[in-house]
């Protein structure tokens, strides 16, 4: 896990397996490994930590939410909604922010603030990063109680709802199909009252992650226009107990081992606020970036174009236990980056297909690849390639990268799309593939090559031939419907994902981003708020 001081580099990030062997940075993946002696020492400060800080924590609970219920009584979350006025804001701004940081000290948070906390006039706007934990709302209480995003629904959670009410957040409905146009209104409204309302605070991440680099922000925070103060989270203690992703500890766990510590370091750092210019107003993916680019190299870690989609289809592949593969979504960010066109690729599958064919199963060169694609030999290119180059001899079975197309171009059609990488790997035109065929299949068209592909052959080759016919597979697919799950699901996400960035990398767009662009759901929860 990478720790603060420690620039990440490509030999020490996770590797994760997809369509290519070079490691990839996985955002969403932490491993937890105490040593023995970690572990004894956690045990023993706990026995008489844990008892201590709940007992206090439970103390000031008691305390915080009578007040919070007062606070808060009768005061609209809905509707014509007004900032909070009197003593009211008095309660919420001062009392409730005070019994808020007595809750991080009591657990254990020694909280370092660096740079000036900008007023709601400079910057009606926080966007802070990384965003790793639950525990990151102490920046909310550092920063004085500033609005949040959050669901309708965690207004009902017991105690919790309450204290939320208290930050006046803006909510967002699954209910209400206007839900999202209407938060955008509603943020840009809070932003623009020239320091009536508080800051609004968002994470534009949207998501939780290990802090190895920061993905891609969504806009949400920058499609008002006005200027944004950068926040970052450092956790600076050698132990990792706070980090929440996807893939990694529970929180419970995490909880239970940040209590059993003597201390927990945290630095808040409040950058300079970012003002966009007027490109950067009419576009806010290009604000957005150059926000992010300012938090990445003031962290030292790099950016990537990992997103909250990515996330998702974690979390698809985890519901089937099947695992997660890479392959797609680097295929769609590289073939962003080269500026291919769907619909222009899409009409060339047919005269693609026939060269593959062609091939009968032989493998090309990068600089065939090229020529195939009308391109020149770039970076990019050479990056998409690698992605079929498996074995690292210079060569690509041109058959996959016709499949990998075919997906991207054509997801609604599952079907079509097995049918067309049947043909590919049937080189004789028998009707049938063999096992190493079928493997290639399974790799190129479903990217779960850690499957036991021996045993998934003898399963489907139900007549014991030693090959597979087109018959053969489609009952397979029929009485095993979790595999197309999976596979639909993971290309109406990957395409959903390339439609959004196809646009910004050509240049910036003439226009601002309508109130119906994609929103960051604020987020202390690592799923969703």
């Amino acid at each position: 896990m990478h720790q603060k001081g420690r620039a990440p580099t490509a030999a020490t990030l996770p590797r994760q397996h997809s369509l290519l062997p070079p490691a990839v940075i996985n955002p969403f993946v932490r491993e937890l490994q105490l040593s023995r002696a970690q572990l004894l020492r956690c045990f023993l400060q706990g026995l008489f930590l844990v008892p201590l800080r709940s007992l206090c924590l439970l103390l000031v609970l008691l305390l915080a939410w009578p007040l919070a219920a007062v606070a808060t009584f009768l005061h609209p979350l809905k509707g014509a909604v007004e900032p909070m006025t009197g003593w009211r804001r008095f309660l919420c701004q001062v009392v409730v922010v005070g019994l808020g940081r007595l809750v991080f000290f009591f657990m254990g948070f020694r909280v370092t603030v660096r740079g000036q906390h900008a007023s709601s006039l400079e910057a009606p706007i926080l966007a802070v990063a990384p965003h790793s934990s639950y525990f990151d709302a102490i920046v909310c209480i550092m920063a004085g109680l500033p609005s949040t995003v959050s669901r309708t629904e965690n207004m009902a959670v017991p105690i919790f709802g309450r204290f939320l009410r208290c930050f006046q957040p803006v909510l967002v409905s699954r209910l209400d199909p206007n839900s999202r146009k209407n938060t955008i209104l509603e943020i840009e409204r809070r932003a623009t009252s020239r320091g009536r309302w508080p800051q609004v605070l968002i994470f534009p991440e949207g998501t939780c992650t290990n802090r190895s680099c920061l993905i891609t922000f969504k806009q949400g925070a920058f499609i008002p226009g006005v200027p944004v103060q950068p926040v970052l989270v450092r956790y600076l203690n050698d132990l990792d107990t706070v980090t929440w992703t996807w893939q990694g500890p529970r929180a419970k766990t995490l909880l239970l081992l940040t209590l059993c510590q003597l201390y927990t370091n945290v630095e808040i750092q409040f950058l300079p606020p970012q003002a966009p210019s007027k490109e950067e107003k009419a576009s806010p993916f290009l604000f957005a970036n150059k926000v992010r680019s300012t938090m990445a190299t003031a962290l030292c870690v790099p950016e990537t174009d990992h997103t909250y989609e990515d996330c998702r289809l974690m979390i698809s592949a985890g519901e089937l236990t099947l695992p997660m593969e890479a392959g797609l979504v680097e295929f769609t960010k590289i073939s962003k980056k080269l500026n291919l066109k769907w619909d222009s690729v899409k009409k060339e599958l047919e005269s693609f297909a026939a060269i593959a064919q062609s091939c009968k199963g032989g493998r090309i060169t990068v600089e065939q690849f090229a020529n195939f694609l009308k391109l020149p030999v770039t970076p990019p290119l050479e990056e998409l390639f690698a992605l079929f180059d498996r074995n690292g001899d210079g060569t690509i079975d041109f058959r996959e990268y016709v499949i990998g197309v075919t997906v991207l171009c054509q997801p609604e059609n599952t079907d079509d799309i097995i049918q067309i990488a049947f043909q590919l790997f049937d080189l004789d035109k028998d009707g049938s593939i063999t096992q190493n065929e079928f493997s290639s299949l399974i790799q190129s068209a479903l990217g779960v090559p850690d499957l036991n592909v021996s045993h998934l052959f003898t399963e489907i080759d139900t007549d014991n031939s030693g090959h597979i016919t087109y018959n053969e597979f489609q009952a397979f697919a029929v009485s095993h419907p979790q595999y197309a799950k999976l596979f639909t699901t993971y290309l109406e996400l990957q395409r959903y994902q390339a439609l959004q960035m196809a646009v910004p990398e050509a240049g910036p767009p003439t226009s601002r981003i309508s109130p119906d662009s994609t929103l960051e759901e604020n987020s202390s929860d690592k799923k969703e708020d």
